[in-house]
Order: structure tokens, then C-alpha cells, then sequence
């Protein structure tokens, strides 16, 4: 769906949240705007009810009259009406009668039978609430008194509410939107015509990208993908210039086309004591580095063309966080391009194997240094196990693998080909020492 479509029916499904939001909160605040207008009716009508009573017991008939008018002409107050027993009004305040026109007669039947907590009628002139109490003469009842509320501000006050949050909330969220359109679409254009600049050869690699935080992992796979493809555009280039000079040097196609025909769609596994990618804690983050060594020079170019794996010991301390529970990852970290199996080792493993067995015996044996050869039991013991724990790691990553083929190196991995090759017969398997 087109983006301006999605921001349409985002604008049309908060502004349906809202109404429906509203409308509970309208039907919610008239009842109890409604209940708290029936209790304010009711305790003044039993205020009043005492000192009409009084008048009627007096026989002064004609100062009913001019105690309804007293309620003439107050905010939100109808007024007041006096029945006799019979129902018929023995007084009303003025101008009561025409505010109750378009009722029904039983808003004055409502009155006449005295119902406690009202009932709201509609007339002409709105909506009033009527309130009676009954009119009592020594123990005898001699009428009602009624009080009548208009009530017609309470719809129109919560409404009103009602509409005007609704209007925020549709204006809130258009702003919204028009922030989000303008905060997005700007950006995205410029990456877009970038894009297209970088493919039709207008523009490099280091371009200007977005840079707000939201943006960042799409401009960091931008960034890969307009690497790669100048990477491609040049290697295509070198190979066009090399061809038409007759040349035969290497190049990162003709390495690929090289291992592949070699491999012949098996995949190349590579056991090695150093990492190629270590990564360490800095501060309160992550950064990844690169060991140096001639062994990740000449080896990672092959893994990158042909999708391999490294199975080597974890060295960095950061480098479980950054593995998953296998202690397997995708590396480079910045462009992935082949797999990375780490093996931990224990402090005394590193040291039997590593510092003991491989560096002080063997390596000093190769090369018949003026230093002698020390072999030590124990030494010999964590070398035997560190090689039995890679082959471990190794076959795990071979598991399911057709004729895989295995590069070990060096010295410190001298048990590993034979272990391999009695568990996994039709693995390929070569080993290469990098001392004489």
C-alpha cells in the first residue's frame, strides 16, 4: 500500500479510536452529571418542603403564589408547582407552564404521583427533570411539590466535550502525520536519488545520508550495498583492463571462479588457533577489531568468495555477547560474508596447550633453536584435549556436509587431521605449518 494511503487510514482509525472514545466518555459523564443533578433536585425540593407545608396549613392560599415566583429566573432552575391533591396546579411559578409545552402529560403525572429521584422529559424549549415530594396537613396528604430542572446543558455541555476532543485529537494527529511526512520524506528522496546517481555511475560510495537515529540501520546496509557495488563495479573493470592486456594476476572474481571450480560446490572449513574477528568491551560498548596477522590475510579473501566457516578460539571479551549459544556468528561484522565458529578456552587449557605443549616444545624442536625443547606431561595432556574439544566444534559444523573440505593450521592443531578423518572418513583434510 502506498505510504500516503497508510497515513490516510492511520488518520481515519484515530479519528474512529476517538469518536468511539469520545462517545463512551460523553454517555459515561452524562449519567453522572445526570445522578448529581436528580440529587441536587431532590435535596432542594425537601428543603422547600416544610415551608410549603406551613403555608398550606396557614390557609394562605394566595402566598403560594409568590413562593413558586421566588424561583423565577435562576440558572438552570425551570421553577417550581404546587398540586393539590386532586393534581390540579394550586400554584406554579410564572412562566413554568410554557416551558413544559410539548410534553407529555405524564411529566405532570410524574409530579402527582411524587416517584423519588426523578424522571427527565423532553418539551419545546428542551429537557427538563422533574422532582416531587409529597405535601402532608396533619398527617394527611395534600398534594405535591414539584421542581422542575432544565437539564438541556447537560447533552449539550458533554457534546460539546465530546466534539471538541475529538477535533484536538484529529488535529493532533494530522500535525503528526505532516511532522512524519516531512521528517521522512525528505531524507528518503535525497537516499533515493543518491541511489540512483551510485547506480548509473554519478555519484560515489561516500555519500550524504540521513542523520537522524531512525535512519541508521537502513543507511548502514546503504552504505554496504553502495560498497559492494562500487567493489563489483571496479573488480569488473580490473578484470576487463587485465583481459584486454592479456594479463594473469589475481583478482577477487578470479578467486571466487578459482575456489569455486576447485571446491566443486563443497564448502571450505578452516581451523585455526587465531581468530580472524575478536571483539572487546569499550566503555559500555561493543567495537570489533581485526588481529594482525598473515593468517587472516591470506586465508579471509577464499572464505569471503567461497561462504566458509572459521572455527577458531575466542580471544576477545566480548565475544560470547556477540555469538549466539553455539559460538557462532556472521562475519566481517560490517558485511557478511562467511561464518565464524568460536571455541572457548579455560586459562590452564590456554596455557598447557597453547603457552606449554605447541610453544615451548614444539616450536623450538621445528626450528632447532638454541633453546630446548620442554615437554611436560600435563602439557601434553591439554594439548591432546584442546585439539579433541576443536574437533568437536569442527565436526559439528561439518555435520550434514557432503566431502567438505578442512584447511588446519599449524603446529598447535598436529592431532586434529586424524581425528577428524576417523570420525568423518570422506572429509578432506590438509594441514599446513607455518614454521620450516
Amino acid at each position: 500500500m502506498h505510504l500516503r494511503y497508510r497515513l490516510v487510514s492511520l488518520l481515519g482509525g484515530a479519528a474512529a479510536v476517538s469518536v468511539a472514545f469520545a462517545t463512551y466518555q460523553a454517555i459515561s459523564e452524562t449519567g453522572t452529571l445526570e445522578r448529581e443533578l436528580r440529587r441536587q433536585a431532590q435535596v432542594l425540593a425537601e428543603s422547600q418542603q416544610k415551608s410549603v407545608e406551613q403555608i398550606i396549613q396557614s390557609g394562605a392560599g394566595q402566598d403560594l403564589q409568590a413562593f413558586t415566583d421566588r424561583f423565577k429566573n435562576q440558572e438552570r432552575l425551570a421553577g417550581v408547582a404546587i398540586l393539590g391533591v386532586e393534581g390540579k396546579p394550586l400554584a406554579m411559578t410564572s412562566g413554568l407552564q410554557s416551558r413544559t409545552a410539548g410534553a407529555s402529560d405524564d411529566i405532570w403525572k410524574a409530579v402527582q404521583t411524587g416517584r423519588n429521584g426523578g424522571e427527565f422529559f423532553p418539551t419545546n424549549s428542551g429537557r427538563l427533570l422533574v422532582v416531587s415530594v409529597p405535601l402532608t396537613n396533619a398527617g394527611s396528604r395534600v398534594g405535591e411539590l414539584g421542581v422542575f430542572h432544565d437539564a438541556t446543558y447537560i447533552r449539550l455541555t458533554v457534546w460539546r466535550r465530546a466534539l471538541e476532543s475529538v477535533l484536538q485529537t484529529l488535529l493532533i494527529v494530522g500535525v503528526t502525520l505532516l511532522i512524519v511526512q516531512w521528517s521522512l520524506g525528505k531524507p528518503l528522496r535525497r537516499l533515493t536519488e543518491w541511489l540512483h546517481d551510485l547506480r548509473t555511475g554519478a555519484a560515489s560510495a561516500n555519500g550524504e545520508f540521513p542523520k537522524e537515529e531512525l535512519f541508521q540501520p537502513l543507511t548502514s546496509e546503504v552504505k554496504q550495498l553502495a560498497t559492494s557495488l562500487t567493489q563489483a563495479r571496479a573488480a569488473a573493470e580490473e578484470e576487463a583492463r587485465l583481459r584486454d592486456a592479456s594479463l594473469s594476476l589475481w583478482t577477487p572474481e578470479r578467486l571466487r571462479v578459482s575456489v569455486q571450480s576447485k571446491l566443486k560446490g563443497n564448502r571450505l572449513f578452516v581451523v585455526s588457533n587465531r581468530e580472524p574477528y575478536e571483539h572487546r568491551y569499550q566503555g559500555s560498548s561493543i567495537v570489533w577489531t581485526v588481529p594482525p596477522s598473515g593468517l587472516v590475510t591470506a586465508l579471509e579473501p577464499v572464505l569471503r568468495v567461497c561462504d566458509g566457516t572459521w572455527v577458531a578460539q575466542a580471544t576477545g571479551d566480548a565475544d560470547r555477547k556477540t555469538a549466539d549459544d553455539r559460538g557462532r556468528l556472521r562475519v566481517p561484522p560490517d558485511h557478511h560474508q562467511y561464518s565464524l565458529r568460536r571455541v572457548w578456552l579455560s586459562q590452564d587449557e590456554e596455557q598447557g596447550f597453547y603457552v606449554g605443549f605447541a610453544n615451548e616444545g614444539i616450536w623450538p624442536l621445528c626450528h632447532m633453536a638454541h633453546a630446548r625443547p620442554l615437554f611436560r606431561a600435563d602439557d601434553w595432556d591439554y594439548y591432546r584435549n584442546v585439539n579433541r574439544k576443536f574437533a568437536a566444534a569442527l565436526l559439528d559444523e561439518i555435520a550434514g556436509e557432503k566431502e567438505p573440505f578442512v584447511l588446519v593450521q599449524d603446529y598447535h592443531f598436529a592431532l586434529l587431521p586424524r581425528m577428524i578423518k576417523e570420525k568423518r572418513p570422506d572429509a578432506r583434510v590438509a594441514i599446513f605449518w607455518h614454521i620450516p
